[in-house]
């Protein structure tokens, strides 16, 4: 990602978290409710700057304690083969169109190198405007703007707030981890 664009006090609350029991975490539905919510404020999404050169974000308040994020996605930028760490989460389309790849298998969280995948685990989907997913904790994907001329905008909210993401490579069916990426080293 390019430099993060801090949020203003008042965009961090543009957008109201949906009610919950006092200390309950959000569920699936919540945060999927929220980011569809956030993708839906014109104003909110009109808010994030946008840069040819590399995705852009702001930090939302998410529902509950949940983190979440408005970001850019550049022509034909992605995230390449990631997971959330344990956290679940929600990401919906606010703007263009996003495709998503993902692995429909529980990998182990640890203690691997290097997997090779069963066949029939991929899974590809498309969002557009207003669409989005909600997922569990074990959920290893990819998101890219398969645009060559528009920009892309998502919002994404996670619970818990991610404690570390993982990043693999995929040749064929071998998918290897990468890289262990903590908090402090998103900038």
């Amino acid at each position: 990602m390019s430099s993060p664009v801090r949020t203003p006090a008042s965009a961090a609350t543009a957008v109201p978290a949906p009610a919950s029991p006092a200390d309950a975490p959000p569920t699936e539905a919540e945060l999927l409710a929220f980011a569809r919510a956030a993708a839906a404020d014109a104003e909110l999404v009109a808010s994030l700057p946008l840069d040819p050169e590399g995705r852009t974000w702001l930090r939302l308040e998410g529902p509950a304690g949940s983190e979440a994020w408005l970001i850019s996605w550049p022509p034909g930028t992605g995230t390449g083969w990631h997971d959330h760490g344990g956290s679940r989460g929600a990401f919906a389309a606010a703007a263009g169109t996003l495709r998503e790849a993902s692995l429909a298998v529980r990998l182990p969280t640890e203690g691997w190198k290097t997997l090779e995948l069963a066949d029939g685990v991929d899974r590809a989907r498309e969002l557009t405007d207003g669409a989005g997913r909600a997922f569990g904790p074990h959920h290893v994907h990819e998101v890219l703007n398969p645009s060559d001329s528009e920009h892309a905008v998502s919002v994404h909210a996670y619970y818990p707030p991610l404690p570390l993401m993982r990043r693999y490579s995929r040749t064929g069916a071998v998918l290897r981890v990468e890289q262990v990426e903590l908090p402090e080293d998103w900038g």
